[in-house]
């Protein structure tokens, strides 16, 4: 079903870049939404800070998207970021700050103390896979609870899950009330639907909607990688962490330094170094080298509009993803 869009104040696209969550927002183009009232939001997952496990070329694609479809973005970040929470110790989770139309407004940090000092681990669960809920769905829950003016008002939060991506995912419902909904409260009222437009879409209907609209995909796509997420997302296989050893041996390092220190492994039973021996990196990556370093650049990006679209070398791949 497609909501009234035109029944919403607020019309919230929750963008990382992906071509999921970027189909969404053709998608509420497509089916009309009232353009004053659509507003993009982008979780940086490093917190704003260095860059650790996100691509350093993702924020500067989502400004550009937001500047050529004229429309406000607000990010939002887990202070110190995803390194920070792992790096945890006896200690409450860092607050999160978000961007709103009236500044940048800090909120939470004083909880109870606790310790991770290890990798989310591949799970279904987002207590063990801590990364999906502390750096994006407990920021956007902050950021929709933090803000006077969703209150009294009909607000629309548009996220890109698809069941074709998991057998969890496809249980997902394609609309309900969001988490931070109180519509039926007594005080602090709010209506906030979640609506996930591209649940029933295939991969080539995504890929289909941006080609429609000439948007450029993401540039690790165009390398090899198939999903979007962080650059060393701990779903990646084999020939994802191959290609970043190749293409960032810093970052690998770094990485299999935290798990020789943590004693635990981001996939349990194998080390990366393991993982990374048994893949190649994505030839298109090796053959195209330029554009693979411009995965690790902040530098703007002018325009994601290209007048020569192609189908990305990553594209219906075997990238990984949440279960």
């Amino acid at each position: 079903m497609t909501p009234d869009l035109t029944s919403y104040d607020s019309i919230i696209v929750a963008v990382s870049g992906g071509k999921d969550g970027t189909a969404c927002l053709l998608a509420l183009l497509e089916a009309g939404a009232p353009k004053d009232r659509l507003e993009l939001w982008h979780h940086e997952v490093d917190g704003q800070g260095p860059s650790f496990m996100d691509w350093p070329s993702t924020s500067p694609y989502v400004s550009a998207l937001a500047a050529d479809f004229g429309l406000p973005l607000y990010r939002s970040w887990r202070e110190g970021g995803f390194e920070r929470e792992m790096l945890r110790k006896d200690a409450p989770t860092a607050p999160v700050l978000f961007e709103s139309p009236e500044g940048l407004i800090r909120a939470g940090g004083q909880g109870p103390n606790g310790t991770r000092l290890r990798f989310p681990q591949v799970s279904a669960s987002l207590t063990t896979r801590w990364c999906s809920s502390v750096t994006k769905i407990d920021v956007a829950d902050r950021a929709l609870r933090g803000q006077e003016r969703f209150l009294n008002r009909r607000t629309l939060f548009v996220t890109g899950e698809r069941a074709e991506e998991s057998p969890s995912r496809a249980r997902y419902a394609a609309f309900e009330p969001h988490r931070t909904d109180t519509r039926h409260g007594t005080r602090r009222r709010r209506h906030v639907d979640h609506w996930r437009p591209v649940h029933q879409w295939s991969e080539a209907q995504v890929w289909d909607s941006l080609k429609r609209w000439n948007v450029m995909p993401a540039l690790p796509y165009r390398i090899g990688f198939s999903r979007l997420s962080c650059a060393t997302c701990i779903f990646g296989d084999a020939r994802q962490f191959a290609t970043i050893r190749w293409l960032d041996p810093a970052r690998f390092e770094r990485l299999v330094q935290y798990e020789q220190q943590f004693g635990c492994t981001i996939k349990r039973t194998v080390s990366l170094e393991q993982i990374a021996e048994q893949g190649r990196p994505y030839a298109a990556a090796l053959a195209a080298p330029e554009l693979a370093r411009a995965c690790l650049s902040a530098r703007p990006i002018p325009t994601v509009f290209t007048p020569a679209w192609e189908t990305p070398a990553g594209a219906f791949g075997q990238g990984g993803g949440p279960t």
